[in-house]
């Protein structure tokens, strides 16, 4: 059989229409979180995985979170104990395998009179600290509002407020991150390449068909396991693609947020309360920024049209102003976003009570399995792919051991420093970057800054300046190393400069990229 690439420029990863020869164990249809941790995981036990997204990888739910790696404290009300137990373990699990995309946050609850009484969540607060083992993050503590800098933002009504802790994470980039560690153990990932069919071929293995979404090139993939980690698009990748059946349902609920310019000078964030029974997150944000959301509601129609609407935007500003002194405006909003989170339907009457907890769906229709994820949540996607390994191990054959939890994923491994030390030492060793740009770089490559830089001597080693630190040479390691393929991938998946670059700017860069695209040898590190 022809071997038909389309290759992503200098590394060789198939971004559409891969025709191959060979079986492999696993093939994965959706690039997000759970696709990519499964095949992280999967590759890095000796199996052989292929990946197909039909956009970009993190383009759907996955990059559209709080950006929180948190245990849920609201999950207690609804008495998820073991999904909010996962959750809380992982919190210093993922911190310490992807230090540079995870940072440890405070969160300030206040106390409103009017909601739940204050030994209530001082009781919840005492089990979010004690369910999950913490070790390295610090405890809850009490506040006094009227003193503490945390209580200046408020409004003069609120005297009370608890302090705990959970993570922030860069969603979309440990979404790439998964899939670069998995393709660097020997997984096959193609982006802009959508499955189209999946059927059961003659010699007892699936005969997966995908498609080049620019090219339209239709290829054929064989693997002995179909796992269907296509996220709002699950149920009908089973029923419509795999003609099989779903038991389990999927319940489409939206979530938006809002982006304004930072709302108050301290690195603390918020959680608020709301007489709806809903919960919104106040949040630092990319230095210059506050992001606030999320909205819970029943979404209807197609996940990839999904927008944030007025009334959302205006009930997020109206949350917050219910706490803040100065409040959030409408006009203030610089960016929103918008995504569909796939649940697991258990039939709950509110979307905000709707379990967050993942199942599976396990068929075997003329003995090939196919393995359909429902629900999860970023938190417990690592726990999550090791569960879906255990279900599948009847029909492998034996493998390694789970592996993940003690591996760092790439640019992970500080060894002990911390980001700021690693910060310094790279301004150190490349003193032509500004702190902003050094920062940056760290933040989001962590070591393997270092093999973007490469043995740069000034910044017109990295040539080209899009503006606001983004260089030529980041760009084409993105291209190369990444599968970034346009300036959205690049501005909003791959970093958050979108928010300061402007549309002339965005517009240039995809132009740029678009004269990029063939394939080209890589930068020397």
């Amino acid at each position: 059989m022809a071997r038909d690439l389309t290759l992503a420029a200098g590394r060789g990863y198939p971004c559409a229409g891969a025709a191959l020869d060979q079986i492999y164990d696993i093939a994965i249809i959706g690039g997000g979180v759970n696709g990519c941790g499964i095949a992280r995981d999967a590759a890095g036990r000796g199996y052989s995985v292929y990946l197909c997204e039909m956009n970009d990888l993190a383009s759907g739910t996955s990059s559209w979170s709080s950006k929180l790696i948190h245990g849920g404290l609201r999950y207690l009300e609804f008495y998820e104990f073991r999904l909010v137990r996962e959750a809380l373990i992982e919190r210093e699990v993922l911190w310490g395998i992807a230090p540079h995309i995870i940072a440890p946050e405070r969160f300030v609850l206040p106390h409103h009179d009017g909601l739940r009484p204050a030994w209530l969540l001082r009781l919840g607060l005492f089990i979010y600290d004690h369910l999950g083992g913490r070790r390295r993050l610090p405890a809850t503590r009490t506040l006094n509002l009227r003193r503490d800098v945390t209580g200046r933002p408020l409004k003069p009504i609120f005297k009370t407020g608890f302090e705990y802790s959970d993570c922030t994470v860069d969603d979309a980039r440990l979404v790439v991150l998964n899939a670069l560690d998995a393709v660097e153990r020997g997984a096959m990932v193609a982006t802009r390449t959508q499955a189209v069919k999946a059927k059961r071929g003659e010699d007892g293995v699936w005969e997966l068909v995908v498609e080049g979404t620019a090219t339209k090139t239709r290829s054929t993939i064989r693997a002995r396991i179909l796992v269907n980690a296509g996220g709002p698009w699950v149920q009908e990748i089973l029923t419509q693609r795999a003609g099989v059946e779903a038991k389990a349902h999927v319940r489409l609920v939206q979530g938006s947020h809002i982006v304004v310019p930072r709302l108050y000078a301290h690195d603390r964030a918020y959680t608020f309360q709301h007489g709806d029974g809903r919960v919104i997150f106040v949040i630092p944000y990319q230095d210059d920024f506050t992001l606030i959301g999320t909205t819970d509601r029943d979404y209807d129609g197609d996940p990839s049209m999904v927008r944030a609407t007025q009334e959302e935007i205006d009930y997020l500003c109206a949350s917050a102003s219910e706490y803040l002194a100065t409040p959030v405006q409408p006009s203030d909003v610089v960016w929103s976003y918008s995504g569909v989170r796939p649940l697991y339907d258990d039939h709950a009457s509110e979307a905000r009570t709707a379990t967050r907890d993942y199942v599976f769906e396990l068929d075997a229709p003329d003995g090939l399995p196919v393995l359909s994820v429902f629900g999860g949540k970023i938190t417990t996607y690592r726990k999550l792919a090791e569960h879906a390994l255990e279900k599948l191990s009847p029909y492998l054959r034996s493998g390694g051991a789970p592996w993940t939890a003690g591996t760092p994923l790439p640019g992970g491994d500080f060894a002990g420093e911390s980001m700021d030390a690693k910060v310094q030492r790279l301004l150190r060793d490349y003193p032509f970057l500004s702190k902003r740009h050094g920062k940056r770089l760290v933040r989001a490559y962590g070591s393997h800054a270092r093999r973007l830089l490469g043995r740069a001597a000034d910044m017109t080693d990295l040539g080209r300046d899009f503006g606001q630190t983004l260089t030529e040479r980041e760009v084409r390691y993105l291209m190369a190393h990444e599968f970034a393929q346009t300036a959205e991938d690049v501005v909003w998946r791959r970093s958050k400069l979108g928010l300061w670059l402007t549309q002339q700017e965005v517009a240039t860069l995809d132009a740029w990229m678009a004269t990029q695209r063939k394939p080209v040898a890589p930068d020397p590190y």
